[in-house]
């Protein structure tokens, strides 16, 4: 039965180094907090400014119903059914020249711009058409993606025009427990290819910090911690040791014999 006893040792100890420690788990750590009084983190947001391939939806409102039709070009219900693909067909995309192609308008500018500034050029123009219309241009292809140590990886549409980091952790589920906080890789498209930041969850400067408003097309990677490679492993003893406890008892059964 020695061996057993020490079986049984090799797997307790596997199973403790599976655990996480508390001190790991807790998001914006700072012992600066207090229920007495709220804290002050400012982090102005920052306007996103349209880049090719984006979609914005352009839609013309007036009491023309018939000029307004040339700009809708597609029914309003599948605008807001809130399918993805539904609303990619209702927008405009901005081509590889910062570009959109308004019906009777013509090419528009828009690379640069924000969703307002864009609004404002786009209701300019259609007023050359239009007797009193109200232009609304809304970004569609606002989309994350969150992989990794979370509970739902997939990818999420934002349909606010502004999303954190918490925000989309949120929409995935928030992390495991086996999710490393402190080493989050966001990974974001620049005009000169990928870059990858990382970032610490436990920080309580990560409210404050440039990359908390995530922009379109972000992505999110939570690594693994130790502790999920360890609980494997201590999964896999236990498996391998109830195996050879069971041939050392038949064994000794048939030396009794």
């Amino acid at each position: 039965m020695t061996f057993l006893r020490f079986c049984l040792y090799l797997l307790a100890g596997a199973l403790l180094g599976g655990c996480v420690s508390q001190r790991n788990l807790p998001y914006l750590q700072s012992s600066e907090y207090s229920t007495r009084a709220a804290v002050a983190v400012p982090n102005a947001v920052q306007p996103y400014r349209l880049q090719p391939n984006d979609v914005v939806s352009v839609r013309v409102q007036s009491a023309q119903p018939t000029l307004n039709d040339i700009f809708n070009v597609v029914d309003t219900r599948a605008m807001f059914s809130g399918d993805p693909g539904n609303m990619f067909l209702a927008g405009y995309n901005i081509d590889a020249q910062g570009q959109i192609n308004l019906p009777t308008v013509g090419k528009v500018k828009v690379q640069g711009l924000t969703v307002d500034e864009t609004q404002a050029i786009i209701q300019q123009q259609v007023n050359r058409f239009v007797r009193d219309a109200n232009v609304l241009v809304k970004l569609l292809s606002f989309k994350i993606t969150v992989l990794g140590e979370v509970r739902n990886p997939g990818r999420y549409f934002v349909y606010s025009g502004q999303a954190s980091l918490l925000e989309a952790l949120g929409m995935a589920g928030d992390l495991t427990e086996f999710g490393n906080r402190r080493n989050v890789k966001l990974i974001r498209q620049t005009a000169s290819g990928s870059e990858v930041t990382l970032l610490d969850l436990t920080s309580p400067a990560l409210l404050a910090s440039p990359n908390y408003y995530l922009l379109p097309n972000d992505a999110l990677y939570v690594e693994p911690m130790k502790a999920r490679t360890s609980r494997g492993n201590a999964a896999n003893l236990g498996l391998v040791f109830a195996g050879i406890s069971a041939v050392v008892l038949i064994l000794n059964y048939i030396k009794v014999l």
